[in-house]
């Protein structure tokens, strides 16, 4: 049985390694600091987890997660993901286990949550450009009855599919959004960061 705190660890974690990664590309059209921003937010989460129980049910934990990105995160990046993850912690309240169906349905409340605060859709070159993919891909492989690992393979790769579309948009959303057309060829830091908590995800899941 996979436990909340190692998922979330898992996913942290990813983000910590990326650090670099993700601040290079926000330096090319954003205020540059994604990476450091996020890897400090995750390192205030592992702090905030540690000091509840190992067995602490998804919903918790989640929950905890989201309120520490939002009280920590600078930018947009804090209550954007913030909210996500809140949004997510509501979809699984009472819920011990994660099934495929149950993250599907996660995924879409985080989505919902952060279309809400950041009034964005997907092609306007942000994170919801690998997350909505994700769910969508999710979605068809539920219903082709695909199990949960070709399932969870699915998002990831729609996921990164999207991160590589960013890179043919002009940014209509944030700070990338000033650039114009000059955003095209660079792929957004969001995405890539949702991609890579996804990815980190699905290899816990799996």
């Amino acid at each position: 049985m996979i436990r909340a705190k190692d998922a979330v660890k898992a996913v942290g974690q990813a983000v910590i390694d990326n650090k670099v990664f993700l601040t290079e590309l926000d330096q090319a059209i954003g205020d540059g600091d994604h990476g450091i921003n996020m890897a400090r937010g995750f390192e205030r989460v592992f702090e905030k987890i540690d000091a509840l129980q190992d067995d602490t049910d998804f919903s918790t934990v989640l929950k905890t997660v989201g309120m520490a990105l939002i009280s920590s995160v600078g930018g947009a990046a804090g209550p954007l993901y913030g909210t996500a993850f809140l949004r997510a912690a509501g979809a699984c309240k009472d819920k011990t286990e994660i099934d495929v169906v149950t993250a599907k349905t996660m995924l879409d409340a985080a989505i919902k949550g952060i279309q809400d605060r950041g009034k964005a859709q997907k092609g306007e070159k942000t994170m919801l450009d690998a997350l909505i993919p994700a769910s969508e891909a999710m979605g068809k492989s539920l219903a082709d009855g695909k199990d949960s690992r070709a399932c969870l393979s699915a998002a990831v790769q729609a996921a990164a599919d999207g991160v590589e579309y960013t890179k043919t948009i002009i940014a209509t959303k944030g700070r990338a959004s000033y650039l114009g057309e000059r955003s095209i060829g660079h792929q957004d830091p969001g995405a890539t960061s949702s991609t890579i908590m996804l990815e980190a995800v699905c290899k816990v899941l799996k």
